[in-house]
């Protein structure tokens, strides 16, 4: 008996092409779940960081003394600030995360509908079911990363707007013979050493130049 009539080469082919075809969105649903954890592990960060800036407002609001505290004023002020970006942060993950959720939903649709086109391969709209759900699954991943990507520009300015006012907090509380040694470095870029003039010339001070 010939091996051929044992294995049927075209039936083994079809086989073997519809499980590589199968095989295919489990890849992408394999990416889009690590987006999905990240994207939440992050959000779990920027929620704990909410709370954390509410309990220092709290405290701000309750103590007596407001006087005491140097630069309280501003301190009140930069929390809120950045109570309202670490807000806007969470809504903006928030949203990416039900993306990301689209679209592995839309990749898991799309290796049912596979299975689907074997079965109905004699319908003409069969064939490009999975094509069109495909689609669809990336144009999600796209639009969650477009909102991940402004999330790290908002995370960004929150870590400017922190350091810039530990900056100006450390020259307020700092002696005066030390915060004159700086002064600011730029609108982001926190504070360097200032150049002391000396005859006639701009040296250094010994805590390093530009």
């Amino acid at each position: 008996m010939a091996a051929n009539d044992i294995v049927n080469p075209d039936a083994l082919s079809s086989t073997i092409e519809f499980l590589t075809a199968m095989i295919t969105p489990a890849l992408l649903i394999s990416a889009t779940g690590s987006l999905v954890l990240s994207t939440s592990t992050r959000l779990g960060r920027v929620i704990d960081r909410v709370r954390y800036l509410e309990e220092r407002l709290s405290e701000l609001i309750y103590i007596d003394n407001k006087e005491e505290i140097p630069l309280y004023d501003k301190r009140v002020e930069v929390i809120v600030d950045l109570l309202d970006k670490v807000t806007s942060r969470s809504r903006l993950l928030q949203k990416a995360m039900q993306w990301f959720y689209y679209g592995l939903g839309a990749f898991i649709l799309c290796s049912v509908s596979i299975a689907l086109a074997a079965f109905l391969s004699r319908y003409a709209f069969a064939k490009y079911l999975p094509i069109a759900i495909g689609v669809f699954g990336i144009m999600f991943l796209f639009y969650g990363s477009m909102l991940m990507l402004r999330e790290t520009r908002m995370a960004t300015a929150t870590v400017n707007a922190e350091m810039d006012f530990t900056w100006e907090l450390a020259r307020e509380v700092a002696p005066k013979d030390v915060s004159v040694k700086y002064e600011p470095k730029g609108k982001n870029g926190g504070m360097r050493p200032a150049k002391i003039k000396l005859s006639g010339r701009k040296i250094p001070d010994t805590l390093g130049g530009d």
